[in-house]
C-alpha cells in the first residue's frame, strides 16, 4: 500500500497452517503500492478445525475485503463459501475469497492464471508439450487444469493418493477432451518437457524429494509452487542436472492485478 493503515484500508487476511513460510503477502503488498491501492494483506494462522469459524467471523467484519487462502485449506474453503466463479467451481479449490457488502462469500482461483503466467514470462509456452505434475491437491488441480486449457498435448499425473489422481485424470479428460491425461509411470520424468512440484515438499531441508528424477534430461523444464525457501532441494538438483528451473514466486507475481480486479480495487 502507498500509505498509513486506516479505517478507510481495504484489509484482506491470508490463511494458512503454518504461516512462517509465508511471502507471497509481501509481493502482494508491494504490488498493491505499485497499482497505487489502498489496500494491505496479512498473513494470518487458522488450523484446519477453526477455518470454519474463521469465515463465520468475516463474515461480520465490514472493512475486510476478503481472504487469501493457502496451505492447507484451499479445499477446504471451496465448500464454505456462498458463492464461486466459474474456474473456482471447475477446480474445486478456492485461493481468494471476496466479502460482498452483504457478507455473503464468493471464492475465485488464480493459482491456475497465475502459473500460466509465470511460465510464459519464463520463455516456456506449454501448448503442444508434455507436462507431468506432481501433487494433485489444491494447488495441483489448478495448475492440471490451466495446463490443460492451453494446449498442452498430455498431462501425466503422480499423487500419493492415486484414486485421488484417477478422480482428477477423469475430470480433465471431460472437461479438455483434446489433452492425454495419464497417471505417471516410471518413463514420465524422461518424457516431460515440464516437470511441475505442486506438492509442499520441500519448504523444509530435510524433506525428500516429490519425485524420482531418474531419467531427467536437461531440455526439461522444472517448476515449483514453493515460495521458500526460492532455490528448493528439487530446483537445486534440477539445475546442476543444466535443466531451466522456474521458482514457486513466479507464480505468485501476476496474480496481484488479478486479485486487486476480483475484489473490485481497481474500480474507478
Amino acid at each position: 500500500m502507498t500509505g498509513p493503515i486506516t479505517g478507510k484500508t481495504a484489509v484482506m487476511l491470508m490463511l494458512a497452517d503454518p504461516v512462517s513460510h509465508i511471502r507471497g503477502t509481501a509481493l502482494i503488498n508491494d504490488s498493491f503500492a505499485a497499482l497505487g491501492l489502498d489496500a494491505v494483506i496479512l498473513p494470518i494462522h487458522v488450523a484446519p478445525a477453526d477455518l470454519d469459524g474463521m469465515l463465520q467471523a468475516v463474515r461480520r467484519m465490514r472493512n475486510v475485503a476478503g481472504l487469501g487462502i493457502t496451505i492447507p485449506h484451499k479445499v477446504a474453503a471451496w465448500s464454505l463459501v456462498d458463492d464461486l466463479t466459474p474456474v473456482a467451481r471447475r477446480m474445486g479449490a478456492t485461493n481468494f475469497v471476496r466479502r460482498n457488502a452483504d457478507g455473503t462469500l464468493t471464492g475465485t482461483n488464480t493459482d491456475g492464471a497465475g502459473f500460466l503466467g509465470g511460465l510464459r514470462a519464463n520463455g516456456f509456452d506449454p501448448a503442444g508439450r508434455q507436462a507431468l505434475l506432481c501433487g494433485t491437491g489444491g494447488v495441483g488441480r489448478a495448475i492440471a487444469f490451466a495446463l490443460a486449457e492451453a494446449g498442452v498435448a498430455g498431462l501425466d499425473l503422480m499423487n500419493r493418493d492415486r484414486a485421488k489422481a484417477e478422480a482428477l485424470a477423469a475430470e480433465l479428460r471431460s472437461a479438455v477432451p483434446g489433452c492425454r491425461v495419464a497417471m505417471a509411470d516410471a518413463g514420465s520424468v524422461a518424457r516431460a518437457d515440464l516437470v511441475v512440484n505442486g506438492t509442499s515438499l520441500g519448504m523444509k531441508p530435510d524433506e525428500p524429494l516429490p519425485l524420482d528424477l531418474t531419467g531427467l534430461e536437461d531440455r526439461t523444464t522444472v517448476a515449483e509452487v514453493i515460495v521458500q525457501p526460492a532455490m528448493t532441494r528439487l530446483l537445486a538438483e534440477a539445475a546442476a542436472r543444466g535443466c531451466p528451473v522456474i521458482g514457486g514466486a513466479e507464480m505468485l507475481k501476476p496474480q496481484p492485478a488479478l486479485v486487486a480486479e476480483f475484489f473490485g480495487l481497481l474500480e474507478g
